[in-house]
């Protein structure tokens, strides 16, 4: 006597064999943690990264002689490599508070995934110590980059404005560095606002008019300038870290970003304009656009800031229509508006390096 299987069980046994037989193929086809096939960088990543570094240094060291051709004014002394160091510094400080801020975001997505990219805020608090002792350095050398460490005046520090300024970054990082390395790594926040306000202080000197408005401007633009850059590059680490898994969760961090990035942005072009109208009265505004050198890179920071703001406004109506080519349609506009953001940084930070034009 034949015993045939109850109606159906055949046809689960089959299902289940078929899931089965698919689940090995794919785990022999996908690569295994730490392997050399997972540790693989795409070609795409590696040259977008090739781009911020060139970038980073190409801007501060050859754009100071570009600025100041032809306008008859002096370069203050070791301009390019002031330049640089602030560069590394600026960007430090966006990467490491857009990691804190997007890590906040993701916590409020609902059936986010809790494997995250890997904290990069260790490594740019680091930069940011190096680039931060650097510029101390400077300082201590009469705003030279010193050759022997024996030129140094370290106790010399503590008996300037900016030297006390300089060493306050320098400690900022450091914190920084342990927050982020210990359990709770928002508390990285506190430190890097000091940065913030340190660096909001010593481009505002007492001699100024009006040092105080002058320093509250800058905090709120160099704080919303970081989260708005930062953020982006960590919206976008999550967006694809959870390409697979959770593709939804993040388009959803993607989308929180964007709606707190509107304001960033126009509190980051509101302030910037009230910081140049402060120095360059509005009747005189289109001159020092192009007859200083101050003016010819404040130029350049607008242009790029135009580009950045047509990117984003690209990968928001892509990641509102992201129904049919999933969530990574914002993704490549958004990469792109990284790009250029970090183009800006350096721009930004070539800024604070050429001199201020004279103020009728």
């Amino acid at each position: 006597m034949t015993v045939r299987p109850p109606a159906g069980t055949g046809a689960a046994v089959d299902t289940g064999s078929a899931a089965r037989a698919r689940g090995e193929a794919d785990a022999v086809a996908a690569p295994r943690p730490g392997s050399r096939a997972a540790r693989r960088c795409p070609p795409g990543r590696a040259v977008a990264v090739l781009v911020l570094v060139a970038v980073a240094a190409v801007v501060p060291l050859l754009g100071p002689a570009a600025a100041l051709e032809g306008t008859g004014e002096a370069a203050p002394p070791g301009t390019p490599g002031v330049a640089l160091l602030r560069t590394v510094l600026f960007a430090a400080l966006s990467v490491h508070l857009g990691e804190v801020f997007v890590r906040r975001v993701a916590r409020g997505v609902p059936g986010a995934p809790e494997a995250v990219a890997p904290a990069w805020g260790p490594w740019a608090a680091g930069a940011g110590f190096l680039a931060a002792l650097g510029l101390a350095s400077a300082v201590a050398g009469g705003e030279l980059l010193p050759r022997q460490a024996y030129g140094l005046d370290l106790g010399g520090l503590y008996a300037s404005r900016d030297g006390r300024l300089a060493l306050l970054e320098v400690n900022a990082f450091a914190a920084a560095g342990l927050c982020a390395r210990s359990r709770r790594p928002d508390s990285a926040v506190l430190p890097l606002a000091a940065v913030v306000a340190a660096e909001a202080l010593r481009a505002h000197p007492p001699a100024e008019g009006a040092p105080l408005l002058g320093s509250g401007l800058t905090l709120v633009h160099l704080t919303c300038a970081a989260l708005w850059a930062g953020g982006l590059l960590h919206a976008l680490r999550t967006l694809w870290r959870w390409r697979v898994s959770a593709p939804d969760a993040g388009a959803a961090v993607l989308g929180g970003y964007a709606r707190v990035a509107a304001v960033l942005f126009a509190a980051t072009a509101a302030t910037g304009a009230a910081s140049t109208l402060r120095r360059m009265p509005p009747g005189t505004v289109a001159d020092q656009l192009t007859a200083t050198a101050y003016g010819r890179v404040l130029l350049a920071k607008l242009v790029l800031v135009a580009v950045v703001a047509g990117l984003a406004l690209l990968a928001r109506r892509r990641l509102r229509r992201s129904a049919g080519g999933g969530p990574l349609a914002a993704y490549a506009p958004a990469r792109g508006e990284v790009l250029v953001l970090a183009a800006v940084v350096a721009v930004s930070a070539l800024l604070t390096a050429v001199p201020v034009p004279p103020h009728p």
